[in-house]
């Protein structure tokens, strides 16, 4: 919740179209949409995401106003979520298995085609069980200033929000420079000088 209290790093953007009128209702229904929801099965390696609170990354329902928005300011959070296997362990393990089947069948070694079945039960076995990474980006919209500060300085994580804004909100997001502080109807080289 680096967003509400503590120590911050932040990238500011500026948006771009039009939010029109009656756009607490529209964002509401468009945050509800694109909420995260845990995945129907827990066994795979696809990546999850969505959007939630600010205030806990379990509570995925923008009904109630009150909770993320702020007179004109937005607070909602990208949560992605990732299982992953740890590599060494799993082929470690799959080594193993294979071991154990072909001295069961009396083979010298397993075969690639039974090797893949091995490694798929094992996959789905240990996916079943492992806990996802949970990333977490918050942002603060200001809606009628028409900027918003997103709590990540990483590229990437800074793509994947803006394709994500996009696709909720159908606005784009546009990096803010710092001569767009600058007012506009002065001379930029008497500045610099």
């Amino acid at each position: 919740m680096g967003i509400l209290k503590g120590a911050m790093t932040a990238r500011r953007f500026r948006v771009v179209g039009d939010v029109g009128e009656g756009w607490r209702e529209t964002f509401r229904e468009r945050l509800n949409e694109f909420a995260f929801r845990e995945p129907a099965v827990s066994a795979s390696k696809e990546e999850v995401e969505g959007w939630v609170q600010v205030h806990n990354l379990l509570d995925a329902n923008f009904d109630d106003f009150n909770i993320w928005l702020y007179g004109n300011y937005a607070l909602f959070a990208l949560r992605v979520d990732k299982k992953s296997l740890p590599s060494k362990l799993f082929a470690a393990t799959l080594q193993k298995r294979c071991e154990a089947w072909a001295e069961e069948n009396e083979v010298e070694r397993c075969p690639s085609s039974v090797k893949a079945e091995l490694k798929d039960a094992l996959e789905r076995e240990w996916l079943k069980n492992a806990l996802p990474r949970v990333a977490l980006t918050e942002a603060c919209w200001s809606i009628d200033n028409g900027y918003l500060v997103l709590h990540s300085l990483s590229e990437g994580t800074a793509e994947r929000f803006r394709k994500r804004f996009f696709r909720t909100f159908g606005l784009t997001l546009v990096p803010w420079s710092p001569l767009d502080f600058l007012d506009k109807s002065e001379d930029v080289e008497n500045i610099m000088s």
